[in-house]
């Protein structure tokens, strides 16, 4: 699933590591969403839109995940 997490991290001069310590996971956890390795779970999702002030669909793109189910 595609994210726009490095994008934000980027926009509010974040490391991996504080966004991770942030939003309660590790800094792996944070590369593998980035590198979408990783789909993350709807209690993270919520975390990381919420820490950065946003909604989940403008954190995460679930236009694929759409397709997929059809």
């Amino acid at each position: 699933m595609k994210t726009r997490i490095q994008e934000l991290r980027r926009k509010y001069k974040l490391s991996q590591e504080e966004l991770a310590l942030a939003v309660g996971v590790t800094r792996q956890t944070i590369i593998s969403l980035e590198k979408e390795k990783y789909t993350a779970s709807l209690v993270l999702a919520h975390r990381i839109a919420r820490y950065f002030g946003v909604t989940i669909e403008d954190v995460f793109d679930f236009s694929e995940v759409d397709k997929e189910e059809m």
